[in-house]
């Protein structure tokens, strides 16, 4: 079943597009998707057309920055109804608690994960996709930029992360990153995210109302959109954020879904889903992405894979590919196969 996201992910698609004089029409038709999706917020639209069709309005615009841009004007409102129970939420922690909650409201294809260090916390966000694809940048920024503001508004306009990363290279501009973040910047890092002060967790919202909250609370719950995600989507979400950190066995990923792995076993057979396959599936996805990517090297690829040798690294990928990893980066050098989909 493909991720779905609310058209409110394509809030400022048409003005940006506009900037750069190209038709946001004519965008979204060839990304197959109807252009009423620009006037009603909450229609469900497939995540990897909008991931696609970013990356081939960036390519046609020649603005690297287009996916961030769109992130620079989005408000709390932009998260539909779900933005009543955020805006009256008491702490961060307990507004990205609400995030994973009724993540389904959203955006299927966004995963968040919380890393806990001594004094700093590390807030993950990786997008899934059901096939592969070489760069997810403009999504990828399009999704920290929004989360970024949204956490921003709970925390209030004068708080700093220490940095913002991301996997992919750092543009040749840092104009537009730097106006949306004003704080550290980290390209070529090993994840997509926030790094920020513990204590930021449950720094109070100034403008959190508990009666308010309830009374959202309310709201959302009786919203008939209940969650459709499988079992197996709940798996590859949670592959997609632990394997770069070495976490990524069965009996890791089933204490991140607060089951034992005889449990989620079962789970994944009710589904005729196979860990080691949807394990597989991720590094299909994840590999492309970093050899993408000319700050990784191969060692560092496939340590970040879950492969300690890069020997069975190289086995591995020339099993699924057909060529070896030099090859296949030598090859797609220069190309966007994310924008040749629209073309």
């Amino acid at each position: 079943m493909a991720a779905m996201v609310r058209a409110a992910a394509l809030s400022n698609f048409v003005e940006v597009s506009r900037q750069f004089s190209i038709d946001p029409v004519k965008l979204i038709r060839k990304a197959k998707l109807d252009p009423v999706v620009l006037t009603n917020p909450d229609i469900r639209i497939p995540a990897l057309s909008v991931a696609i069709m970013l990356e081939a309005a960036a390519e046609q615009s020649g603005c690297v920055t287009f996916g961030l841009r769109m992130a620079e004007s989005r408000r709390l409102s932009d998260f539909g109804a779900l933005s009543l129970l955020l805006s009256h939420e008491p702490t961060l922690r307990q507004t990205l608690a609400t995030l994973e909650r009724y993540r389904h409201l959203l955006n299927e294809s966004l995963a968040i994960y919380v890393e806990e260090g001594e004094d700093t916390v590390i807030i993950r966000e990786e997008l899934i996709t059901e096939r592969g694809v070489v760069t997810l940048r403009q999504a990828t920024e399009l999704a920290v930029g929004t989360m970024f503001r949204l956490y921003r508004a709970v925390l209030g306009g004068r708080w700093h992360p220490d940095s913002v990363e991301f996997v992919h290279a750092a543009p040749p501009d840092l104009t537009v990153h730097r106006r949306i973040f004003n704080t550290s910047l980290r390209f070529g890092s090993e994840f997509n995210g926030i790094v920020c002060a513990r204590a930021d967790l449950d720094r109070s919202n100034p403008a959190a109302d508990t009666t308010m909250a309830q009374y959202a609370q309310q709201f959302v719950d009786s919203l008939n959109t209940g969650p459709n995600a499988t079992k197996a989507m709940e798996v590859k979400k949670a592959i997609y954020l632990l394997l770069p950190t070495g976490r990524a066995s069965i009996e890791q990923i089933a204490d991140s879904l607060g089951l034992n792995v005889r449990t989620l076993q079962r789970q994944l057979d009710n589904e005729q889903a196979v860990f080691s396959s949807l394990l597989n599936d991720v590094r299909r996805d994840l590999v492309m992405r970093y050899l993408a990517s000319p700050g990784y090297s191969l060692t560092l690829i496939a340590e970040m894979l879950g492969y300690s040798q890069l020997s069975s690294f190289t086995r591995w990928f020339t099993a699924q590919f057909q060529m070896a990893p030099t090859a296949w980066r030598a090859a797609v050098s220069g190309d966007n196969p994310a924008v040749r989909l629209l073309s």
